[in-house]
């Protein structure tokens, strides 16, 4: 009688994919301010060991696949930059310097009133909340940085505050969210914004050499 071939425990399995039950963003405006977003960053730090991610599974207790959070946008300093990631598992890797969570009408209670909290709990530095519809929050940015191990409220000046974590500035541009370099005194480009500027300035290069 042969043996039965049982399939070898994968890991991965124990820690799926998962969205908390929930679509990416409710409206268009939430989803373009959670992709601008990656990409602002992603361009920045695409030479320095710095990882963005976007709605992606983050696992912060390990044997509980019941423990997970999916932030819209967060940024994890000093790992490996392309290691493939099906989940991010906190034990695996460091804790995000930097979280983002775009509110929507049906997030923005558990975005201030719970998942500060557990961001505090598993190490973040900053947390930033930002209300794309202006109609939710009190402010539009609500931002928390870490003091002596627990989260305090930061004061947000006329629409900014500075990121010590990012080392750029977050501004409300009362049209959305933009992250600005304080060493350039330019706002950051998305890598569609960067190639569309180049290709405007190799059109300009080739008028004048034509004329």
């Amino acid at each position: 009688m042969s043996a039965v071939l049982k399939p070898k425990f994968d890991e991965e399995d124990f820690y799926p994919i998962r969205e908390e039950g929930k679509p990416m963003a409710e409206t268009d405006l939430h989803v373009t301010a959670i992709l601008d977003l990656i990409q602002y960053l992603r361009f920045h730090f695409r030479d320095e060991p710095v990882v963005v991610l976007g709605d992606h599974t983050l696992y912060y207790e390990r044997g509980n696949p019941k423990k997970f959070v999916a932030p819209d946008v967060f940024v994890v300093k000093g790992v490996e930059k392309e290691l493939p990631r099906r989940v991010f598992k906190l034990w695996e890797e460091k804790p995000p310097s930097v979280v983002f969570e775009i509110s929507s009408r049906s997030t923005w209670a558990d975005d201030f009133y719970k998942k500060w909290k557990l961001y505090e709990q598993i190490g973040v530095l900053e947390y930033y909340i930002f209300d794309p519809e202006y109609d939710y929050l009190p402010e539009p940015i609500i931002a928390f940085k870490r003091k002596n191990g627990e989260f305090e409220k930061a004061r947000v000046k006329k629409g900014r505050i500075f990121s010590e974590e990012l080392g750029l500035e977050i501004v409300d541009t009362g049209k959305g969210l933009r992250l600005y370099e304080p060493k350039t005194k330019q706002f950051l480009s998305t890598y569609d914004e960067a190639q569309a500027e180049i290709a405007r300035l190799r059109a300009e290069l080739v008028s004048l050499k034509t004329k």
